[in-house]
C-alpha cells in the first residue's frame, strides 16, 4: 500500500560541481538552500541585498547587480532613527543617511561580482502579492515598517512576472543555469486562499518561463511540502514554515537532482571534515587529537577544488602545539 505521493525529480542536464558558481536570491528558503551548499563549501553567494519575496523586487535586485546601479541619497529614507532603501531588506538598515548609501552600494557591489561570476542563478519566488509606494508607484522589497496608509496592495499577474525575467534571461542572465523555486513557505498574513492564489500565481509563472528558455529549469520544494510530505508534522511550531525535518528532505531531493553521483561522493567527503573541525575533543591536546588533526590536513590536500581555508587554520593550531 502507498500511503503518500512521492515527486520524482529528473536529474539536472547541467548538474552542480565544486567549480560552479552560484547565486542565490529571493525568498527565506533561498537562504536556506544556499546555507546548505555553503556549509557543504560550494562557492555560492546570497543576495547581498538581503531576503526578498516577491518577483517583481527580486528582479529589480538582478537588474541593481547586473547594472552595479548605485543608490542616490532621495532613495534612501528615514523611520524612527533609522535609515533605509525600499529596495533591500532591513538587515541593511543604518544609523545615519550616509551609512545607508554606503551599504546599499557596497551590497550592489557584491551582488554584481557574484553576477558577474555565476554559471548558476537559484531564484526562489515567495509572494506574487505586492505593496507599491503610493508616492512612486514602485514596488517596494520591504515596508520596513512605514505606515500602512503610504502603501497599496495588489497580486502581480503571470503575465507580468514572466515580462520581468524575459529581458533579464534574454540579457544578463544569458547563458547561466537558472534553478527556479517556489517557497513552501506560508504566506497567511495573506489569508488561506489568497496565499493559495498567490503560490498558483508563482508555480504558473515559473512554468511559462521553464517552457519559453532552455536554460530555466524548476525544482518543485513547493510541491514537496504540500504534495509528498502533506502533513502538519513536517511544519515548524509557527505552522507556516517548513519544520527542520522538512526542510532536511528537501535538500537531500535537491541535492540528488542537482548535483551528479561524483559530487555527492565529493560532499560526503566534504562534510566528514566539515564535522570534524566543529567537533571539539575533551583533550585538544592530546598526541592522538594532533595525529587525527593531520589525518584531515591529508584529506584536504585530496580535495584541491574545496576551500578549507578555515578548517585547515583551525587543524594546524593543534598540530603546531603538539
Amino acid at each position: 500500500m502507498k500511503f503518500r505521493t512521492e515527486v520524482h525529480i529528473e536529474p539536472f542536464a547541467k548538474p552542480l560541481e565544486y567549480s560552479s558558481e552560484i547565486l542565490s536570491i529571493g525568498s527565506c528558503f533561498a537562504d536556506e538552500i544556499a546555507a546548505r551548499l555553503r556549509r557543504a563549501k560550494f562557492r555560492v553567494t546570497t543576495s547581498p541585498v538581503g531576503i526578498l519575496f516577491n518577483p517583481a523586487s527580486i528582479a529589480d535586485a538582478l537588474n541593481h547587480f547586473a547594472e552595479c546601479r548605485t543608490v542616490s541619497a532621495e532613495e534612501i529614507f528615514a523611520r524612527d532613527e533609522s535609515w533605509f532603501s525600499f529596495d533591500a531588506h532591513s538587515a541593511l538598515d543604518r544609523p545615519t543617511k550616509e551609512q545607508a548609501i554606503e551599504a546599499f552600494n557596497d551590497a550592489i557591489q557584491r551582488g554584481y561580482e557574484a553576477m558577474m561570476r555565476a554559471d548558476t542563478l537559484i531564484i526562489t519566488f515567495g509572494t506574487a502579492w505586492v505593496y507599491t509606494l503610493n508616492a512612486t508607484g514602485k514596488v517596494v522589497a520591504n515596508c520596513h515598517k512605514v505606515a500602512q496608509s503610504q502603501f497599496s496592495r495588489r497580486r502581480l499577474s503571470v503575465e507580468e512576472i514572466t515580462a520581468m525575467y524575459r529581458p533579464l534571461i534574454e540579457g544578463a542572465l544569458r547563458g547561466k543555469q537558472i534553478i527556479l523555486t517556489v517557497s513552501p513557505v506560508r504566506h497567511l498574513g495573506d489569508g488561506a486562499e489568497q496565499n493559495a492564489v498567490s503560490k498558483a500565481t508563482l508555480r504558473l509563472a515559473a512554468d511559462a518561463l521553464c517552457e519559453q528558455f532552455d536554460n530555466v529549469r524548476y525544482f518543485p520544494a513547493y510541491e514537496l511540502l504540500n504534495d509528498d510530505l502533506r502533513d502538519y508534522r513536517f511544519y515548524a511550531d509557527d505552522l507556516v514554515h517548513p519544520s527542520k525535518a522538512a526542510v532536511e528532505y528537501i535538500w537531500e531531493k535537491f541535492s540528488t537532482a542537482a548535483l551528479s553521483a561524483q559530487t555527492r561522493e565529493q560532499m560526503a567527503r566534504v562534510m566528514r571534515i566539515v564535522a570534524a573541525a566543529e567537533h571539539r575533543p575533551q583533550n585538544p591536546h592530546s598526541t592522538e587529537y594532533a595525529n587525527f588533526c593531520r589525518r584531515n590536513i591529508e584529506a584536504i590536500g585530496q580535495l584541491p577544488m574545496v576551500d578549507f581555508s578555515e578548517e585547515t587554520a583551525f587543524f594546524e593550531q593543534y598540530i603546531n602545539k603538539s
